[in-house]
Formats: structure tokens, C-alpha cells, sequence
């Protein structure tokens, strides 16, 4: 189980997680100021507990703080968009290569049954991209690095600032089938154990994806 995935264990992770979502989804426009009164009505706890939530989305490069203005998320930008992708295209890229040499034979017959799970979402045409399909499928190659300051970087920092473009600027039509064949192609190569080969597909899949959402908000 992923830790975005993991149980919240207190009312300041399940405002948190909640918060984070919202955000991601949009729900809580980008760019928008963050009140913590608004935020403690509308969630529904105490002040305190919005302002834990709030420091941890800026952990998450989700909230950013500036003098005089107070909180506010993040707002989505070309230039952001190719400074992110620049840093995950060469942490995941080695997360495949670290993946191909650690998962375990379980965890890579594990994920070859998670890809075809995904199949037929795929051939309907389904937004693969905003769906817990490809979440799942990044995740379990970042976890299988089995390195935790690569996991923490990836998944505890920019992750979610990640899904923030891909979500919003939305991933649908022919990308979708196109990048779950270089999924495909990834898992191969760590099936192969081919760990040169699972690194420069999993950076060639992510400069793609970029490419993708680059034109979107040109």
C-alpha cells in the first residue's frame, strides 16, 4: 500500500489528505488564497488542525507562502510544469533502473498483473492518466526502487504537485493508449531485468508526458 493510500489514523491526516485532494482535483482553485476560518468551517475542525494541514501541503510544494499575502496554492505554470519535469524525469528514471535491479520476482509478476488490470480502461479510451491506474503503476516502481530518500523525494515531495498538472490539464484521448504502451514497454525492461533500459524509457515516457501538457497550456 502506497502512503497516500495508507489508512489516515487522525482527524489532522484525514483533513490533510482531504485538503490535498482538493487541491489536486481542483476543487481549491490554483492560485487561490487559503483562509484558515473558511477552511475550519468547511472541513469542519479547529483552526490548529487547518494550519498543521496547511504546512504540510507546502511540504508538499503544494502551498506555496509568500510576505504579506499569507498561503495560497500553488498556481499551475509553464515554467513550473518544465522545472518539475525536469527533476521527476531524472528521479523516476532512476527508479526504474533501481526497480529492474530490487523488486523482487513477486513484485514484478505483481506488476505485470496490475498493467493488465488496466487493459480494458485503456481500450475504451478512458482517462488513464487521472485514474488510480497510472498512480498505482508510478508508485509501485518508485516503492520498488526500494531506496527510501528517492521514495521520500518522489512521493512525500513532488508527487502530488505532479498529479496537480496531470489532473487539471486532463490526459485524455490519444495520449492515454500511448502511454500505457510505454508502460508496458517499462515493465518489460524490468522484467528483463534491464536496468539501462528500464531508466531511459521511463525518462523518454516522462519528457512525452510533459511534451503532452507543455502544448496543453501553450
Amino acid at each position: 500500500m502506497s502512503p497516500s493510500q495508507a489508512k489516515p489514523i487522525t482527524s489532522a491526516d484525514k483533513t490533510f489528505i482531504s485538503l490535498r485532494n482538493d487541491i489536486v482535483e481542483g476543487v481549491i482553485s490554483a492560485g487561490s488564497k487559503l483562509s484558515e476560518p473558511e477552511l475550519s468551517t468547511k472541513y469542519q475542525v479547529s483552526r490548529a488542525v487547518i494550519r498543521e494541514a496547511i504546512n504540510r501541503l507546502e511540504t508538499c510544494r503544494l502551498v506555496e507562502r509568500k510576505a504579506n499575502v499569507g498561503a495560497r496554492v500553488v498556481s499551475l505554470s509553464l515554467d513550473g510544469l518544465l522545472e518539475l519535469y525536469q527533476v521527476r524525469e531524472s528521479l523516476e528514471g532512476m527508479a526504474a533502473r533501481l526497480a529492474a535491479q530490487n523488486m523482487t520476482d513477486q513484485e514484478v509478476s505483481d506488476l505485470n498483473a496490475l498493467l493488465n488490470h488496466h487493459f480494458d480502461r485503456v481500450k475504451d479510451g478512458t482517462s488513464y492518466y487521472q485514474e488510480a491506474g497510472d498512480v498505482d503503476f508510478h508508485y509501485r516502481i518508485i516503492l520498488g526502487s526500494n531506496n527510501q530518500h528517492l521514495i521520500s523525494l518522489l512521493i512525500d515531495g513532488i508527487y502530488h504537485l505532479v498529479r496537480m498538472y496531470r489532473v487539471q490539464l486532463g490526459m485524455a484521448g490519444p495520449r492515454v493508449s500511448t502511454a500505457f504502451d510505454e508502460h508496458k514497454h517499462i515493465v518489460q525492461a524490468i522484467s528483463n531485468r534491464d536496468a539501462e533500459l528500464a531508466e531511459m524509457l521511463m525518462r523518454r515516457h516522462i519528457m512525452y508526458s510533459r511534451n503532452n501538457i507543455e502544448n496543453k497550456l501553450k
